[in-house]
């Protein structure tokens, strides 16, 4: 009896664990898109900064590491907000179980999932920005300079 209620428990617990990964991968999908919009409109107000360092030489690959520096700098930062809010979190969460349950420490923060999470989210923000990075750098100066 008991080992039919622990494997129903797992396969439950497995259900659920699929459906929140799926739900985290569609979160990623979407900020990805967001950043990459972001970026875009950062490119287009720009435009006149872009033509300045591309008259004073700078070439293609310089313009795409301005943009991809920035949304590394995004990327990491806005990981370790993330994880600092969910360590944050963990103690009120915490606090809730062991009164409704009298289990403690369930909620906890691996420190090495933490640093997976910020690899992730860089990989993720730099990815997402590197299109519209792309596309300052080919920018012409000549026009860039015209527009205001």
């Amino acid at each position: 009896m008991a080992g039919s209620v622990s494997k129903l428990t797992g396969g439950l617990m497995d259900a659920i664990t699929y459906v929140l990964v799926a739900f985290a991968g569609i979160s990623l999908v979407t900020s990805m898109i967001m950043i990459s919009i972001i970026t875009y409109t950062s490119v287009l107000e720009r435009t006149k900064e872009i033509g300045v360092l591309k008259a004073l030489g700078a070439r293609k690959r310089d313009i795409t590491r301005v943009f991809d520096a920035e949304t590394t700098i995004l990327g990491v930062a806005s990981g370790v907000i993330g994880i600092v809010i969910a360590w944050l979190a963990t103690f009120p969460i915490n606090a809730v179980l062991k009164g409704m349950t009298d289990l403690s420490n369930v909620a906890q923060l691996n420190p090495m999932h933490a640093i997976i999470l910020i690899i992730i989210s860089t990989v993720l923000t730099v990815l997402g920005g590197h299109v519209p990075a792309r596309m300052a750098s080919k920018k012409d100066a000549a026009t860039a300079l015209r527009t205001e």
